[in-house]
């Protein structure tokens, strides 16, 4: 298969596709001409990435995933590891976007939106940082 095969079937663009290869997470084929040459393990493996990094896995993540994913005697405790730490950290983000949310909600709402100038919103985003 092509890299625009290989793209439309794992649903990842071709740019996508050349960085993973770039930076060693796949290592498809190379014809005499030099075009890629991809087998169908490697559209699995493009599979397994698009996922893992829908799921917001990073690159060091899916990296591990990988070799854990072609390593046949692996532990699944070291995959539970990776997943627990990305879990712990999207805890953390929801945890800063609620606060996020509630310092937001409560500008929006001391905010009078009419014709005047003032603006609670502004004044909070201009007020100096307490040293």
């Amino acid at each position: 298969m092509n890299i625009g095969d290989v793209a439309r079937l794992s649903g990842l663009p071709a740019k996508t596709i050349r960085y993973y290869e770039d930076i060693g997470l796949i290592k498809p084929q190379r014809s005499a001409n030099g075009y890629r040459s991809f087998q169908t393990s490697d559209l699995h493996k493009l599979a397994f990435l698009g996922r893992a990094r829908a799921l917001g896995f990073s690159i060091e993540d899916c990296r591990q995933l990988m070799t854990l994913y072609e390593d046949q005697s692996r532990a699944s405790a070291d995959v539970k590891h990776i997943a627990r730490d990305h879990l712990k950290r999207i805890d953390a983000k929801l945890e800063e976007l609620q606060q996020m949310r509630v310092t937001l909600a409560a500008l929006v709402s001391s905010c009078a939106g009419d014709n005047r100038p003032d603006c609670p919103i502004l004044a909070d985003l201009a007020a100096k940082p307490e040293l």
